[in-house]
């Protein structure tokens, strides 16, 4: 793909860390490793930078976003897109304060599926810095018209890659100095 995509998070989708969900009607679930970011002030492009990201963001949560793969993501790019690019609900932790000069790009990912470490990463693997995935969909959504809110939640972008899940598993994902976030899934 040329850019980035981007899709929206609904209040409904809210699940608190520990929560337990039956994939009975999900197709292809899967989670992926992400900050969910609270906005301070408003952040409208265009022309929005990094550093302009991170003045406007005041908290974090440790996060997952839980997606659903209706197939191939790139060969069916236009049907992704359709259904909110793959994104069905998200995972919180508790909400952490961040410091004016918070580092998102040093923060330290470690994942574990089923209590078995599978991925390791660093803030850096979402564009460099995921205060510029933020900048990124302020000057995006500028083009729409569109901007940030104070108050708004936003997503980073994913640490690591996608993991699937199945009945029974249990995801936990680790962020250094940020905190912790886990999912359960019924048996069946």
């Amino acid at each position: 793909m040329h850019e980035p995509v981007f899709g929206y998070l609904l209040e409904s989708g809210r699940l608190e860390s520990g929560a337990e969900i039956n994939l009975a009607d999900w197709q292809g679930a899967g989670f992926e490793n992400e900050l969910c970011l609270r906005l301070g002030k408003p952040l409208r492009g265009p022309g929005v930078e990094a550093a302009a990201a991170q003045a406007a963001v005041d908290s974090c949560h440790p996060a997952m976003e839980l997606v659903e793969n209706r197939g191939d993501f790139t060969a069916q790019l236009a049907v992704a897109v359709a259904d909110n690019v793959q994104q069905r609900a998200f995972v919180v932790g508790p909400q952490v304060p961040l410091a004016a000069t918070a580092d998102l790009a040093a923060i330290e990912c470690t994942v574990r599926h089923n209590g078995v470490e599978v991925a390791q990463a660093k803030g850096d693997a979402v564009m460099g810095n995921p205060y510029a995935s933020l900048a990124w969909l302020a000057n995006k959504l500028a083009e729409f018209g569109r901007g940030l809110e104070a108050g708004q939640y936003v997503m980073s972008g994913s640490f690591t890659r996608q993991f699937p899940l199945a009945p029974g598993d249990v995801a936990e994902t680790r962020f250094s100095s940020i905190g912790e976030v886990a999912l359960h899934i019924a048996a069946r």
